[in-house]
């Protein structure tokens, strides 16, 4: 309710009037005059309203083709993206935007690593992704709750713009509106990541409940599940999701590319060792904060660094997490939100630099940006938490998974056999190597 009203007041404050609360006097640039400002507030919502309208048809495009072309729709993600990265980065560098040049250019180089690292990857999840779009797409009331839920985030969303437009309208200085928008956006991620992992907690009760009682239609499912896990969301779990999506994303990305990276040093010693420590300090990090957690506070109620870390157990006493490490297909979702992210800010920033060449082209295009990457996002987080109670479902008790898909069941349970054989064979040639090093050593006179 406080950032509903300073959002208000930002834009009101420059709307159809310059300055109507007269806080031109607490900035440095009090000279500049309406003719020579940064215009109003209405000059630059549009341009917000345009991005929040291409990131809502990109998340709803998205659900819609996932049920008949996922397989299709997430190799063009993950293969598209890099390409847009680099295309974006030379138009930045040809506005002589050299930061942001740099940026996406590194972003790029960044991401084509990343797919080159897990590409033998891809196959295994692209199997898992298709089976949780096949479980979202029976379950039509989780459709109808993911776009209930954009909705809410596009109301939202035209109350932040409307302030976000009124900071870039503002006759603060440069890096005065600059720092404005980067706390505006900051409380939007976090909202936007509360209302993904809202979305997580309700989906994953819904499909677990599937699983456990095997189908939508059994005798023994309870009256209205979706109801009592919205309810139970948004009511005695909502601090848990809160706690939780301030740290969850973060180390999830660092993870990734902590793997990826892992996967493909070969035999640096010095440079693995490094890497390994970092990705041990991510390992110790991810017991306490993973996305696992959720469907442990949906099914079970428990408070969230609880749930994460019985998650974490349960998948390290059954050996799932080495499914889990081998799966990319939270990276490929979060590939989609980045792409629908980048096309919503690119229609908005394109519009900004058809009528001002300056400053306010990047300040609209990335924080247009980020509006598009919350609202596919959560299109995008329905796919997610099914995967997640797969995942959960398939450590507690196989057979569940089994009584829904026996192919699936089969699939899963080779692809854990190889795993496991992987990181033994490994762990061996890990211990071989240690002890040659060791006799090595003893041999060397002193």
């Amino acid at each position: 309710m406080g950032l509903a009203l300073a959002l208000a007041v930002l834009g009101l404050n420059r709307f159809t009037k310059s300055d109507r609360f007269n806080f031109d006097r607490y900035t440095s640039n009090t000279t500049i005059t309406v003719e020579n400002g940064h215009g109003l507030t209405e000059d630059y919502w549009p341009m917000y309203g345009l991005g929040g309208g291409v990131g809502t048809l990109l998340g709803w495009a998205w659900l819609l083709l996932l049920g008949s072309q996922a397989n299709h729709m997430m190799k063009i993600s993950v293969h598209i993206l890099t390409t847009y990265l680099a295309v974006v980065s030379v138009l930045c560098f040809w506005s002589e935007q050299i930061f942001w040049g740099v940026t996406f250019a590194t972003g790029a180089a960044l991401q084509f690593l990343y797919v080159i690292s897990v590409i033998d990857r891809l196959p295994f999840t692209m199997l898992v992704l298709q089976k949780a779009v096949k479980m979202v797409w029976s379950l039509p009331e989780v459709m109808r709750v993911s776009y209930a839920f954009m909705l809410v985030m596009l109301l939202w969303m035209g109350l932040w713009s409307f302030g976000a437009a009124g900071v870039v309208a503002s006759t603060i200085n440069l890096s005065g509106r600059w720092w404005l928008l980067v706390v505006l956006s900051l409380s939007l991620f976090w909202t936007g990541a509360v209302l993904c992992n809202t979305v997580h907690v309700i989906v994953s009760g819904m499909v677990f409940l599937v699983l456990i009682h095997g189908g939508r239609e059994a005798a023994s499912m309870p009256a209205n599940p979706l109801m009592k896990s919205l309810r139970y969301s948004v009511t005695k779990s909502f601090g848990s999701i809160c706690y939780g999506s301030l740290f969850t994303a973060a180390i999830r990305t660092l993870r990734w590319e902590i793997r990826g990276l892992r996967s493909k040093i070969g035999k640096n010693e010095c440079l693995l060792c490094c890497v390994d420590f970092l990705f041990h300090l991510v390992e110790t990090l991810v017991r306490f904060f993973n996305k696992y957690a959720y469907v442990q506070i949906a099914v079970h109620g428990k408070s969230f660094n609880r749930s994460a870390r019985d998650a974490w157990e349960l998948f390290q006493s059954t050996g799932v997490e080495a499914l889990v490490a081998y799966d990319c297909s939270g990276a490929v979702l979060l590939m989609v939100t980045i792409l629908g992210g980048l096309i919503s800010g690119t229609c908005s920033g394109v519009w900004t630099h058809i009528k001002w060449n300056d400053d306010r082209v990047t300040m609209v295009g990335s924080t247009a940006m980020l509006m598009g990457m919350v609202l596919v996002g959560l299109a995008m987080v329905a796919v997610e938490s099914a995967v997640t109670s797969i995942y959960i479902c398939y450590a507690e008790d196989p057979l569940l998974i089994h009584r829904w898909d026996a192919e699936f069941f089969n699939q899963l349970s080779e692809a854990l056999h190889q795993r496991l054989q992987h990181r033994s064979s490994r762990a061996r040639e890990v211990l071989t190597h240690n002890r040659f090093n060791a006799g090595v050593q003893e041999t060397v006179p002193v």
